[in-house]
């Protein structure tokens, strides 16, 4: 695949993306030259993207601790605070933890927590979304035991029950009255199940922490997302559910990450 080199060209490329508002310019453009097959192929990358597209569905791949993960249209792009949740979901892991990420999206934090261990993981991945599905199956090729699609436990075999050792949940966290302040490339572009929380964001944390329980193994942990904001809401659900919670803070990312265990 053929990077193009000239600086004129790339001087426009990235002044095309400046006036369409990309604050990333020089960054998006460099991802833009090296990814196009040819001159119409940048053309209309640049144009896509100028439109409002992410640039990760222009590409096709999003940059996620360390990896190239799939990206199609409609399909959630894994956002960088998520590292933090991978890194504490990593820590809790041995030889043989059997690993369930759910709402898995395009399957980037399972694939970020198999590639970080030492060690072999059981790794197994479900998302209701069946764009989301078909990413993720190829993104944790050769990595999961199964990717499923349902919703939430639903999409799981039953015989994981009382088995997981580590369930990742990036559930939904944007409460629906916010929607509509989220960028656009977010907004217009990812599929609304993905973003929408319900009223106070939580809805879909609620029924995660509901049924967590009999999933988890003994001592196993529900690991989630959340915004500062939401953070005491969540601890309280969690705790209501009969799980010890705790809250971690990365501020360099803006993250904030539940950990809520099975006594």
């Amino acid at each position: 695949m053929p990077v193009f080199s000239s600086a004129s060209l790339r001087s426009s490329v990235v002044s095309r993306l400046r006036a369409a508002g990309c604050v990333f310019a020089e960054d998006e453009a460099r991802i833009l030259l090296s990814a196009a097959a040819s001159p119409a192929d940048l053309a209309a990358m640049v144009r896509s993207r100028a439109d409002g597209r992410p640039l990760e569905h222009v590409v096709g791949w999003a940059e996620f601790a360390g990896l190239r993960i799939a990206v199609d249209p409609g399909v959630f792009v894994p956002r960088r605070r998520s590292e933090f949740l991978v890194s504490a979901a990593t820590a809790l892991t041995a030889p043989g933890t059997v690993v369930l990420d759910l709402c898995c999206g395009s399957g980037a934090l399972g694939a970020a927590v198999a590639a970080a261990t030492a060690h072999p993981v059981e790794l197994y991945a479900a998302d209701i979304d069946p764009g989301a599905v078909r990413c993720a199956r190829r993104n944790l090729a050769g990595a999961a035991a199964g990717v499923f699609e349902g919703d939430l436990f639903a999409a799981v075999p039953s015989e994981l029950a009382g088995r997981v050792d580590v369930l990742i949940a990036n559930v939904p966290y944007v409460p629906t009255g916010d929607l509509g302040l989220l960028p656009p490339e977010a907004r217009l572009h990812e599929a609304r199940p993905a973003l929408d929380g319900g009223a106070d964001g939580l809805d879909v944390l609620r029924r995660v922490v509901a049924e967590a329980p009999r999933w988890l193994a003994p001592g196993g942990s529900l690991l989630f997302e959340t915004s500062e904001r939401q953070a005491p809401t969540a601890l309280a659900v969690t705790r209501t559910a009969g799980l010890a919670a705790a809250e971690s803070r990365e501020e360099d990312l803006d993250a904030t990450v539940v950990t809520a265990t099975l006594r």
